[in-house]
This record gives C-alpha cells, structure tokens and sequence, in this order.
C-alpha cells in the first residue's frame, strides 16, 4: 500500500529521537550463500521462479546472489511455449535464461510434458493416437532444441502418476498409454543430448504406493533403454502431514538404479498463522530434507519453489496456509533459511550481501495513541544501490497507518519500506527518508533487527 502523510497540528509533542545506526559492514570476506554452500559439497541449491517477480529489484538482487541454480516456474511449459499449434514462443523462457547466465547459474528446464496448463488445442484436440503422438514429439524437440547447451535438466514428463500409483489419466496417457513416457524422453535426447532428463512427481519423497509405482517405472525404461538419468522428488511438504518417512532411504534407492535423484520443488507449508514453533519445526524439516540429500551421492541438488513467501503459490492454492519458504514476505531471512545455512555445513549468520549502510531511526514525536517516524538510509558503500527494499519488525502491537516516500507495507508486526520511484537509486554516500505515522499502545519500543534487500546488518 502506498500512504500519505498527515497533518499532526497540534497533537505533536516535542521531538523524541531514538537513533538506531547500522554500521558499515566490515572489510572480510563474505559468508559463503546456500549456493555456495551446496557447491562446496558438489550439489546446487536453486530457486524456482517466474517472470513477473523479475520487475522486483530487491528480490532479484537475493535471487541472483544466494543461489547457483534457477527453475523457470511457468515459462517452460506447453501453454506459454506452443499455445498455438506450430506456434511457438520462447520470451519468458529466454528472459528466465538471459538471466541466470548474467548471474553464472546454470538453470533446470521445467517442463516439456504435463497434463495441466496444456494449452485447449492440445487438452481438447481429439486427436488420434499417431497424430497425438507426433504433436508430442514435435513440442519436446522443439523446445529442446531452442535450448540445447543452456539447460542442465529437462523435467521431461511431469506427475504422471495419481497418488495410489496408478497413471494419470491425462489427454497423453489415454490416448497413447504409458508409452507417451518413453517417446517424450527419447525426444528430448535427440534434440538436446548434454541435458540430463528427468521425471518429476510430488508425493514421492518417502517410501510408498506413488514412489514405488515410480520406482518400477524407472527400472522398466532403463531395461528397455530409454534414456532417462534422473528422478525429481517434489518435496512440497506440510507440518500438518507430517514429516514423510525413509527420505533418504527412498531416495538412496533410486539412486541404486543408476539414476540421478534431486529435491526439485520444495517448500514446507502450515496452517497460518505462523508462530515460533511452527516455524522451528519447518526449520527442522528443511534441515532433515537437505540432510538426507546430503547422504546420498548421486542427489545432485535442491530447489526451493521461490525462495520467499512474497511469491509463494500457497496461499492461493491452499487458503489459510502458506509461509512456506526460507524467506519471508519481506524478503528477510527465517529459521529456515538458518537451519539450512547449518545443514549444508555453514554458519547461521546470513552472507554479506555485497552493500554497506547507516539508518537512523527516530521517532520524532508521539502522543497517547500514536507516533510519526522518520527513517533515514544511508549507502556507505562504494557501488550504488539500485532498487532497495528495507524491512523490520516492531517488537509491540505498532501499526503503521500512512507513510510517505516508500511503498509501506505490514503483515502482523513485520514492516517492509519498498523504494519509491524517484528514491530507488543510491549512489555512494546518497541518502533518503522517508516516514511514517503509526498507532500503539502501552510502551513504544524501538525495533531491535532490519534488513536491506534480504541481508541482515548489525546494529550499532
């Protein structure tokens, strides 16, 4: 929401300032990102995301520093590369790839076979079994090719089963039965051969009737020859279900048949709203997840499905849930974002994201019932900040009612101060304030912990 200022007259009291500075971050080397981290240990850790988040510079700048992989989340799939028959559109899917080669992340293609978001010629085309068959062929060649030598992975068939192990009766599988598979993994071969195909499903972390029915789908095409190198497990898991049991033995077993495994879309939802416990629990189990990739050689990585709750598709699949991922709305490190920092064999400290800053933080006047705040950023660095996004907390029952000269923001007591248009860019030694009025009751304390553009600073 973007607020106003208000005229306070006569209810201004003299000014109270209450000066919060952050100090320059020090000249050491940086704490090493998840990506990293996961480097270091031979794996990637990425981040699903999507083309219109691209337009927000804070969330890109995270995106492109914490993570050494990236999964386009829509841009790859039938309805945005062929919605058309024969007409093919490859913009988001560059655009997405343009940018992980700026950043040197290498990018997961996802995904060239799917029963959902089929474009209505295909879903309800009619077609028969040869023709069906050559319009599939020619899709996965086609968008494989426009990608050869740029993609690691290709999810090539996405969820083909149901959740008892039986095949999904999608257009594919009632039309040319289970041997779509094998055509579309023997397509994409041909059209890119450096890429490592997979098949992707969810509900297969743990031992069960879905992982087993994709166990024996695997052995099958590997006997017959069919090319096929890796198994991604979904990971979209929720406290309420309970952590799955056996994941790394589960994964361990499909690694036995001389596959490939990877965490390719996790996220970890509860029922809103999120509180400490629930949110050491998710922490735990991102630990537990990481740690159990970790133990099988051939898991070659891990993807968040975003990284921050800000673009998460839970709350609008699943009302009523959501704070799924290591960041929160604000783009702000979380527990998880910790816990998974430890797994990988790292501190807990978040890394230096690459800028230096000075806030002060003053609450200029107050009455009974409320109080007007300024706050002043200050780029101590050497390079210009482009696109900034500032976020706290307020340790009461605080809200902000207007502000000016940032699009404020509140979700309970976390605040976020996006830049406005004219502010956004900071050179060396540049500074902006912005402000805001606020209710409150009882004692109006000073946050104690803010961010900018996802990196944690001390305060001074």
């Amino acid at each position: 929401m973007t607020l106003l200022p208000l005229a306070l007259g006569s209810r201004l009291s003299a000014a109270l300032i209450v000066a919060a500075v952050f100090v320059p971050v020090p000249a050491h080397a940086a704490e090493p990102t998840l990506g990293e981290l996961a480097a270091a240990k031979g794996r990637y850790f990425g981040s699903a995301t999507d083309n219109p988040e691209l337009s927000d510079a804070p969330y890109v700048a995270t995106l492109g520093r914490e993570f050494n992989a990236i999964t386009p989340g829509n841009a790859m799939k039938w309805d945005a590369t062929e919605p058309q028959r024969g007409q093919f559109s490859f913009a988001k899917g560059d655009e997405i790839v343009a940018l992980a080669q700026k950043n040197g992340q290498k990018v997961r293609g996802h995904t060239l076979v799917w029963h959902s978001q089929l474009p209505s010629w295909v879903s309800n085309g009619g077609f028969p079994a040869a023709e069906l068959r050559s319009i599939l062929q020619n899709h996965v060649t086609t968008v494989a090719s426009h990608y050869k030598g740029q993609v690691m992975h290709w999810d090539v068939v996405n969820e083909p089963f149901n959740d008892d192990g039986t095949f999904r009766d999608s257009v594919f599988y009632s039309t040319l039965g289970q041997s779509y598979i094998a055509d579309a993994l023997r397509a994409a071969r041909a059209a890119d051969p450096g890429a490592k195909l997979y098949i992707n499903d969810y509900n297969t972390d743990g031992i069960g009737a879905k992982s087993d029915a994709m166990y024996n789908l695997v052995k099958s095409l590997k006997s017959q020859g069919v090319p096929i190198d890796g198994v991604g497990f979904q990971g979209h898991l929720a406290l309420q279900y309970g952590l799955p049991s056996q994941v790394q033995q589960n994964l361990q077993r499909f690694a036995d048949l001389g596959v490939d495994v990877a965490i390719t879309e996790l996220d970890i939802r509860m029922v809103l709203p999120a509180d400490s416990a629930k949110l050491s629990t998710q922490a735990a189990w991102y630990s537990d997840v990481t740690k159990a990739c970790l133990a099988v050689s051939r898991c070659v990585g891990i993807t968040v499905w975003d990284y921050t709750d800000k673009y998460s598709w839970i709350p609008g699949v699943f009302p009523g849930q959501g704070a799924a991922l290591p960041y929160d709305e604000n783009l702000a490190p979380k527990p998880a974002y910790a816990a998974l920092r430890t797994a990988l064999g790292g501190g807990t400290t978040p890394p230096d994201p690459g800028l230096s800053c000075k806030v002060s933080y003053k609450v200029v006047s107050q009455w009974n019932t409320g109080f007007t705040g300024s706050v002043t950023v200050t780029n101590t660095g050497s390079a210009a900040i482009n696109g900034w996004s500032l976020a706290f907390s307020f340790p009461g029952d605080q809200k902000v009612t207007q502000g000016w000269s940032a699009e404020w923001s509140q979700t309970g007591a976390a605040v976020a101060a996006k830049n406005a248009s004219w502010n956004g860019t900071l050179a060396a030694g540049a500074s902006t304030t912005i402000g805001f009025n606020a209710t409150h009751s009882g004692i109006n304390a000073v946050p104690t912990a803010f961010s900018l553009n996802g990196g944690n600073c001390s305060l001074g």
